[in-house]
């Protein structure tokens, strides 16, 4: 098996090129407008709509000016072709396998009064992207490869995610991964967990200060930079923390950011990761130190938070 440890990241000129692989799911939101009461129902709205950490990470990447593509699978039914046609919308190439024997993935959120989040999943045919989907030609003249860790958790979209990092480093790309939730990156334990960042060995670590710290247990957040030379810490409305290696030393700054009263949370940090990402690669590419990248692309990030906390996210048409 080619190996998945890092090469050297291309650097090319003007936009960046970045490929995206991970759920492409339908979200349905459920708001209430007061916490739920036992065995009767509360006002609120149900909404259905474009889902998935990657997805929303895409399409960022797409807005941002990015030429951004997007890896998954999705059924073969109305929910799958309006999803596709979203991607497209917001300037994403879609490469989507379309799987006729499982729905299009579904993912149930539920939104407390005060914006937090919790999920129930149905990822549906999401899981079933396989190694033999993953084409050599869409890694072409790619900066990085970016996906979600839990890509890389179950099969067969694990070993698809393992194939589209081989792919992606033997184009020159570098591998970006977020930690992106608690309960999938824990699953088989704190130590498969680590086990697996140190065989992929990102070149960029995304994580929120739980995901941090689940993985690392009561260690510091430098812990972070034994799996990457850059990881960054999301930490909502306290900002970031952002954390990197050069040479022997270690740098670590603070990234802070404008308070938003959001009555809805989700892809907030997705979209983060796609402004660092336009950004960080820009001003590498432009020859900037590593100090003043990592300024940028944190501030980029916090950006493009903003906007997805401050936007309408659409209905999906499905008809």
């Amino acid at each position: 098996m080619p190996s998945l440890r890092p090469s050297r990241p291309r650097r090319s000129p003007g936009r960046p090129r970045i490929v995206v692989l991970g759920d492409l799911v339908v979200d349905v939101v459920l708001a209430p407008d007061r916490p739920l009461e036992h065995a009767t129902d509360v006002p609120g709205r149900v909404r259905l709509l474009q889902g998935g950490s990657a997805a929303t990470t895409a399409r960022w990447l797409g807005r941002l000016g990015a030429r951004s593509s997007m890896i998954a699978a999705v059924g073969r039914d109305p929910a799958g072709r309006a999803l596709v046609d979203t991607l497209r919308s917001d300037h994403v190439t879609p490469r989507v396998v379309r799987i006729p024997a499982a729905p299009t993935g579904r993912i149930g959120v539920l939104v407390s009064p005060d914006g937090e989040r919790s999920f129930v999943q149905d990822r549906g045919a999401a899981l079933q992207l396989a190694p033999a989907d993953i084409k050599a030609a869409w890694f072409a003249r790619a900066g990085a490869v970016h996906m979600p860790v839990y890509s890389l958790l179950d099969e067969p979209i694990g070993l698809a995610g393992r194939r589209a990092i081989e792919l992606g480093r033997a184009a020159g790309a570098a591998v970006s991964i977020d930690l992106a939730s608690i309960g999938p990156l824990l699953a088989r334990g704190r130590r498969a967990a680590r086990d697996l960042l140190v065989e992929i060995a990102p070149d960029l670590l995304f994580a929120t200060a739980a995901e941090a710290e689940g993985l690392l247990g009561r260690y510091a957040v430098e812990g972070l930079l034994a799996f990457s030379p850059v990881a960054i810490v999301k930490r909502g409305s306290k900002g970031a923390t952002v954390l990197a290696r050069e040479g022997d030393a270690q740098l670590r700054f603070e990234v802070a950011t404008a308070h938003i009263a959001a009555t809805d949370t989700t892809g907030a940090g997705d979209a983060f990761d796609a402004g660092f990402l336009v950004a960080w690669f820009t001003a590498r590419a432009a020859g900037k130190s590593l100090p003043a990248s990592l300024q940028r692309a944190a501030l980029a990030g916090h950006r493009a938070a903003a906007k997805q906390l401050t936007s309408t996210r659409q209905e999906l048409p499905l008809a």
